[in-house]
């Protein structure tokens, strides 16, 4: 609720809350966990591992516990990562009664055979399932769904970065008259996209794109994890953006594993939901564990996020199909003063788009199959459109997509 209260110093985030109990499909909204203070002393009364320096230190969802015991018991609850003797794990109990303690291998390896005292200051009761959602209306009723989870504590690339760029993202496109509208969710994972999806009615009827955020801070190479489909859309729009971004890239197949975007492509649904990261969690050692922190993220990379989501956004805005009107051999551009804007460094690219984009736009072809055919970049293809557009030589075909003009609405 916190990581919430900020987020919405920044945009106008809609809170909702859905009390324990509540089924959502296969699953129900459990318990609240909510915790006051953790730690083991020794025998001094020393606190060898304290939640107050690391709320890592305890096991997510920890039933509350307060007793004595010795090591050797004490070990049974206690859990490190022998590879990074210095860092901390991230483990998380939601669903099976326990409790635990996380702590770094040097630590563990550093206690003595000593009567501790163990106390979970912790409470598990019917409480709510807490999520934000921001609604942007666009001149169209289909929208875009952007996620990001924002359940892992104090792991700053596997939660936080997600979080930035979503919140980022939805400041710019607050800013923009845009043909789709946009909803960018902040969930805890699994099940609050689960619970979205159960509770939000005709709204997921009405996604025709969408991607999830998360791990997009570390300096890893951009990576895109297809829809369920494949093919989708926003998949073709992603593959492109990336082909044309001059860097190492890595498209991946679809898999039932990974971040909320199995549960939107869940087959009851369906959605062209893909993933947008860098690293992929699980292949950089700092994942969950305390050194994905501040020291992994990198503005330059965040910006780099930002950049190339917007401009899937910017694709999957100007998507459309048009006509030649002169479809005859090629027009005689000189006619029509577009030789006038060819010149300079980029002239080749913007003779190019004009050339590509008379040829294929048989009302068949989308701007993005063009610009994939043609691996011509974005901005020559905008521009040659432009042109074409304003001296008629291409008119768009609205067969695809009817868009009605909607008041637009920030909620």
């Amino acid at each position: 609720r916190e990581t919430l209260a900020i987020i919405g110093r920044h945009i106008p985030l809609k809170i909702h809350e859905v009390p324990t109990g509540v089924d959502v499909f296969d699953w129900t909204i459990p318990n609240e966990w909510n915790i006051r203070d953790a730690y083991i002393k020794d025998s001094a009364g020393k606190r060898i591992v304290d939640f107050r320096k690391s709320n890592l230190h305890v096991v997510g969802y920890s039933v509350p516990v307060h007793t004595r015991m010795r090591l050797a018991e004490l070990k049974r609850h206690l859990f490190s990562d022998p590879e990074h003797p210095d860092w901390i794990p991230y483990r998380t109990s939601y669903y099976t009664p326990e409790w635990g303690f996380c702590l770094a291998q040097r630590q563990l390896d550093a206690l003595n055979d000593d009567d501790y005292e163990v106390c979970i200051d912790a409470s598990l009761k019917p409480g709510h399932l807490t999520y934000g959602e921001l609604f942007i209306g666009g001149r169209s009723g289909d929208q875009v769904l952007i996620s990001c989870h924002v359940c892992h504590p104090s792991l700053c690339n596997d939660n936080l970065s997600g979080i930035a760029v979503a919140t980022a993202l939805a400041q710019h496109l607050g800013r923009m008259d845009t043909k789709f509208s946009y909803r960018i969710l902040f969930v805890p994972g699994t099940i609050g996209a689960i619970t979205w999806l159960a509770l939000a009615g005709r709204a997921r009827m009405n996604v025709a794109h969408g991607f999830v955020l998360t791990c997009v801070g570390d300096q890893g190479p951009p990576t895109y994890k297809c829809s369920r489909r494949g093919d989708a859309e926003v998949d073709q729009a992603w593959r492109y953006v990336l082909q044309q971004g001059g860097t190492p890239f890595e498209i991946l197949p679809f898999s039932p594993y990974g971040y909320d975007e199995r549960q939107y492509c869940s087959p009851g649904f369906d959605m062209p939901v893909g993933c947008f990261m860098r690293t992929p969690g699980g292949k950089f050692p700092q994942y969950h564990t305390s050194a994905d922190d501040l020291n992994l993220v990198h503005p330059d990379a965040l910006q780099d996020s930002l950049q190339r989501v917007l401009t899937v956004i910017d694709v999957l805005e100007t998507n459309e199909r048009y006509v030649n009107q002169k479809p005859y051999g090629e027009p005689k551009l000189g006619n029509y003063k577009l030789y006038d804007m060819i010149g300079g460094k980029s002239a080749d690219e913007t003779r190019m788009a004009l050339l590509w984009l008379l040829n294929m736009s048989d009302g068949q072809a989308s701007l993005l199959e063009i610009a994939t055919r043609s691996g011509l970049p974005w901005s020559a293809i905008k521009e040659g459109l432009r042109a074409l557009t304003a001296t008629g030589l291409l008119k768009i075909i609205n067969e695809r997509r009817r868009y009605t003009r909607k008041k637009r609405r920030i909620a």
